[in-house]
Formats: structure tokens, C-alpha cells, sequence
């Protein structure tokens, strides 16, 4: 069964007092429909097992340890509410091999965008060091063949699609491996706003 990040939305309700004591969380900026339904048919086509099961996305914060979840949801909201939506545009291939067996879309305009939202969200509960240096994509082949991405990065090469970005959304990551939606947050919204709604 097809199952999307967006249909792991956690509801409300059902949240409790928040995230375990410790657990790990992630911030991504999604592609739009019909943008990402293309993008997903691509990424299967090169035989990847993660086409329909992570929509496609720019990650601005990967795989982060969050011990105190009412401090990261205030200050990714902050980050939020600071962000004014802006302009992407994908065109041509990249890859991190050989240090990630990864192939990717570039992120022409709006790369600087992406990079301001990165080290404002990298900073308080979400501060960390990272391994490697930022560098916002959209994957399009991971972990498959090394035929498959040399595929990839061919046909994809003179790709080029823009969309606008208004949203970003704060994921946890279960320990059954699947990220869940528990907030999406628009840009330039006023946190006070948003809670008595």
C-alpha cells in the first residue's frame, strides 16, 4: 500500500504531553502535487524501493535528538513565522557519491532560502554538528544499483521545474523507521494566532 508522509499525520487528539523523553526528529520542505507524483514515478523507475513511501522533499533538518519537545515545536514555529514563502526551482542532476550512494536534483533558486532555514532551525534544541556541509536537493535515486544512478543522473539531466514553497513540516521519527507528520507549519503565521484557532 502506498503510504505518504502526509498520511502520518498524528491527530491532535490523539498527541499526549509530546514526544518521549528523547527521541529524533527531522524538518522538510515538501514538493507539490503534481510536481512530486512525477518526481515519485521517476525514482521508481530507477528501481527505488523508497519512490512511494517518502514523497518527494528538500530536507532542511535530518535525523536530529530532541529532548525537549515543547522548546523544539516553539522555536521551529518561531523559524516558521519568520519564513516568507519563496521560490524553488530544480534543474539538472547532482550526486554524493562516493561518500552516499545518492543522486539528486539541484536546488537552483531558493538555494539560499534553504540554507537561512537550515541554520536558524540548527541552532537551539536542534543544534547540533553535522557530518557533512548542508546542501538542500530533491533525491531521486538512493542506495540502488550504480547503473541505476548513473541512469538517473542522465536522464534527469536537463530536468527543470519550479514551485512555490509556503509550508514546512516537523517530523518525528518512529521507531518503526517511519517519519510522522506532527505539525506543518506555514510561513509568516503568527504562532498566537495559530493556537487560538
Amino acid at each position: 500500500m502506498r503510504q505518504r508522509m502526509s498520511e502520518l499525520r498524528r491527530d491532535p487528539a490523539d498527541a499526549g504531553p509530546g514526544l518521549p523523553e528523547t527521541t529524533c526528529v527531522g524538518v522538510t520542505l515538501p514538493v507539490p502535487e503534481p510536481l512530486a507524483g512525477e518526481l515519485e514515478r521517476w525514482r521508481a523507475s530507477f528501481g527505488d524501493p523508497m519512490a512511494f513511501l517518502v514523497p518527494p522533499h528538500i530536507t532542511l533538518i535530518t535525523t536530529t535528538p530532541a529532548t525537549d519537545w515543547e522548546w523544539t515545536l516553539e522555536h521551529v514555529r518561531a523559524v516558521a513565522a519568520k519564513q516568507g514563502p519563496f521560490t524553488v526551482t530544480l534543474s539538472g542532476t547532482g550526486s554524493f557519491r562516493p561518500l552516499s550512494p545518492v543522486v539528486f536534483l539541484n536546488v537552483r533558486s531558493g538555494f539560499r532560502e534553504c540554507v537561512e532555514l537550515h541554520s536558524r532551525l540548527q541552532a537551539g534544541p536542534l543544534e547540533r554538528t553535522l557530518e557533512f556541509p548542508f546542501h538542500p536537493h530533491v533525491t531521486v535515486a538512493h542506495d540502488v544499483s550504480e547503473a541505476s544512478m548513473d541512469e538517473a543522473a542522465q536522464q534527469l539531466r536537463s530536468f527543470e521545474a519550479s514551485f512555490e514553497v509556503r509550508t514546512m513540516g516537523l517530523y518525528e521519527h518512529e521507531h518503526s523507521g517511519l517519519w510522522k507528520l506532527r505539525e506543518e507549519l506555514s510561513f509568516g503565521e503568527n504562532t498566537e494566532d495559530r493556537e487560538e484557532r
